[in-house]
């Protein structure tokens, strides 16, 4: 019996496997730096979350200049030479948006969370998406000093 490939490792015929979903319907993306990890990640949001996350990506790229991209935990990542500003990841009913300086936005965003500075957006199927309010976040997010792996 062939050995079926791993999420998005190659089959014996050079095709790439379909990434998997996780618990929740997240994909299962390896971690990488750049934009391709993250364009990996967008076209395997299930959905209607996947056009949510192009729109979602387009905005931040929109707004930030020199924007630095990531995949890290099957979620991606924005940021800048400051630190990382923004996450996203994907839920059964929804898309979090995770502003990781979100408290210090004006206005913050909704969702509060259980660490101080984190505040969170989530994004359901059919919800009106704010997007120059949006947009506003991103750019401050971005001005402001940024989530540092090993902080």
């Amino acid at each position: 019996m062939a050995k079926r490939p791993r999420s998005g490792q190659a089959d014996a015929a050079g095709n790439a496997a379909a990434p998997r979903l996780l618990s929740g319907g997240n994909p299962q993306i390896a971690k990488g730096e750049g934009a391709a990890p993250v364009a990996d990640y967008i076209a395997a949001m299930p959905g209607w979350k996947r056009a949510t996350g192009e729109r979602l990506d387009a905005v931040i790229v929109e707004s930030v200049p020199g924007l630095r991209k990531a995949v890290k935990w099957n979620s991606p990542f924005y940021g800048s030479d400051e630190g990382w500003f923004l996450s996203f990841h994907c839920f059964n009913a929804y898309v979090k948006v995770a502003f990781f300086r979100g408290a210090d936005l004006d206005p913050p965003p909704p969702g509060a969370s259980k660490q101080a500075d984190v505040r969170y957006l989530d994004i359901r199927e059919g919800d009106d998406f704010d997007e120059a309010q949006f947009a506003d976040w991103v750019r401050q997010a971005a001005s402001l000093p940024g989530w540092v792996m090993g902080q």
